[in-house]
């Protein structure tokens, strides 16, 4: 395994999050067991994938230099 991808791009990552943040809300008092902890990693990936393609089209449009 050679490859690298960004951080944010980890599911293994965004997993572990949300598993620190359900226990942080778990030991705040707030109702967190009935939140599927995956489908959440899930769509914050989702989300985070859909950011950082917009950051890159805007990225290019507004760039000063020619790519080549």
């Amino acid at each position: 395994m050679n490859a690298m991808k960004p951080w944010y791009l980890s599911r293994t990552i965004w997993a572990s999050l949300v598993t620190v943040a359900t226990a942080a809300g778990g030991l705040l008092g707030f109702p967190v067991e009935e939140r599927d902890g995956e489908a959440v990693s899930e769509m914050i990936l989702q989300a985070v994938t859909a950011i950082s393609g917009l950051m890159a089209i805007v990225g290019r449009v507004t760039a000063d230099s020619r790519i080549g």
